[in-house]
């Protein structure tokens, strides 16, 4: 018996060493992880369970047969972050680059199905050289497994990817279906096709970092959520999010503890809206004033920076917060802010995540570039995330409110369900500057009638009462009361259930 136990341990050392000390201290000395080092960092001390240690591939092509290293390229099992349970993988490019084999792929796909029945996220730390060569259409047929079953998860459970090296082609769209992405800045990449094809078929000369890298996905095509620095920082920061998240579409949001007074008044936020309604002022400090301990996960904080998603927690619960930034492009809406809010609105709505909407919004952002890029359906999408969100949807409006804008930043009319103003919001179609304007064009050579039209037009729009006054408002609310408001407001709406019209599924313009 105690030779057995023997065996086993040798086996069990043999795996963890994957492909070999040499392999191991060539990652190291790129500045990564190992594959094991980085479920330690993720995961609760000893929590990990591994499945399929002693699996290997099958292929019997170009000498492959000879080379069997167990775990073929891919750690995959279940552990806990702060206690509560998630399914994990992760890559191993010391064995044959991580590449992707048959049996690869089924290892993945065994925690992927697992995670369905169960109820509990799946979090994948990517590091792959792609499909392995040697075995043809059958490490692409794993692929397409993992892709579908990318698909049947969403919106079941959260799914989180962590680029931590080489992600390319095929593997790319794995992560590209998950929640979000993570990457490491300097060893991380994704492309679809890389530098060398580029440069074949199009003569462009591009290295992977500007290709592909995070600074790339992260500020300028928007694939990635965020960037750190290095592999231990992105899976602390994983951890720190992981904690928001429910396990599940049949879960609530968990409650985390706080000492923070949820009547806590803050006096600040009543001299925060600048005089001049041309003067911005940083959204990022009405969110921090309202959250626990003034804590805000930020989502895509590089990208479209003229509107702030990310989660807070009110109360100890899970919020997620959609905001105007008056500190870019005056807080207007974009194609890029659309598509950003729009999908983490969705999030949101599918795991059961409130939304706080904080808005100071002077409309679309007008020109040539946006309506040739499709302003008019990108805008659409976010219109259509929060008017099929059935959450508890609550709406600040701290400054401007101005015309089709005013409708789509979770509105009355698109069902938010408690709207909030403070007293310095301006509800009205446009500005008062560019309503006299159209309304009064035979006076505009008199610059003193107009002046004094603009300021009748501000008197009578330029306040949200006239709003209050048909209901769309439900009540104006003090700046410094806002935590109280909202928080009591999101209490009452736990309750909260919506029976929409019988469908297969709806139709977002894409």
């Amino acid at each position: 018996m105690l030779d057995i136990i023997e065996q086993l341990e040798e086996k069990r050392q043999e795996a963890h060493q994957g492909g070999g000390q040499r392999r191991i201290d060539v990652q190291h000395s790129k500045g990564k992880l190992t594959a094991r080092e980085r479920l330690d960092v993720l995961l609760d001390t000893d929590s990990f369970e591994e499945y399929d240690l002693y699996k290997t591939h099958r292929c019997t092509d170009f000498g492959m047969e000879e080379q069997q290293i167990a775990g073929d390229g891919v750690v995959t099992g279940w552990g806990t972050i702060n206690g509560r349970p998630v399914y994990v993988f992760s890559q191993d490019f010391t064995v044959f680059g991580g590449s992707l084999s048959e049996t690869h792929a089924e290892k993945i796909c065994k925690v992927m199905d697992l995670a369905v029945q169960n109820g509990v996220p799946l979090i994948g730390l990517n590091d792959s050289g792609g499909a392995r060569i040697q075995e043809g259409v059958a490490s692409l047929g794993g692929y397409a497994e993992v892709f579908w079953r990318n698909v049947q998860a969403s919106g079941v459970v959260p799914q989180i990817s962590v680029i931590m090296g080489p992600c390319a082609g095929g593997a790319v769209y794995s992560p590209a279906m998950t929640d979000f992405i993570f990457m490491v800045k300097d060893t991380s990449y994704m492309f679809v096709t890389g530098p060398d094809v580029v440069k074949t078929v199009t003569n462009e000369i591009v290295t992977a970092e500007e290709l592909g890298g995070a600074s790339t996905h992260t500020k300028k095509s928007s694939v990635a959520d965020g960037a750190f620095e290095n592999d231990v920082e992105a899976l602390l920061e994983v951890r720190r999010m992981y904690d928001f998240l429910p396990l599940s579409n049949r879960e609530k949001p968990p409650i985390r503890g706080t000492v923070d007074p949820i009547d806590r008044l803050e006096k600040s936020l009543d001299t925060l809206i600048p005089d001049s309604p041309n003067q911005p002022y940083d959204m990022h400090e009405v969110i921090a004033k309202i959250a626990d301990e003034g804590e805000f996960f930020e989502i895509q904080k590089d990208f479209a920076g003229n509107i702030l998603c990310g989660f807070i927690r009110l109360n100890g619960a899970t919020v997620g917060v959609v905001a105007n930034q008056p500190m870019v492009l005056a807080g207007c809406l974009d194609i890029d802010s659309a598509k950003k809010s729009a999908r983490f609105v969705r999030f949101c709505d599918a795991f059961n995540i409130a939304i706080l909407t904080l808005v100071d919004v002077p409309g679309f952002l007008p020109g040539t570039a946006q309506e040739f890029g499709g302003i008019i359906k990108h805008g659409a999408k976010l219109l259509f995330a929060y008017a099929e969100a059935t959450v508890p949807k609550v709406t600040v409006i701290t400054r401007k409110a101005y015309g089709g804008a005013y409708d789509v930043m979770a509105s009355k009319h698109i069902r938010a369900d408690v709207n909030y103003a403070w007293p310095t919001a301006e509800i009205a179609v446009m500005g008062a500057k560019g309503a006299t304007e159209i309304l009064y064009r035979s006076e505009l050579g008199d610059p003193e009638k107009i002046a004094r039209r603009t300021k009748d037009y501000e008197d009578r729009f330029a306040n949200p009462f006239v709003a209050a006054q048909r209901g769309f408002i439900d009540e104006v609310i003090m700046p410094h009361s806002t935590r109280r408001r909202v928080a009591r407001a999101f209490e009452l709406l736990k309750t909260k259930q919506v029976t929409g019209p019988s469908k297969k599924h709806d139709n977002i313009p894409l």
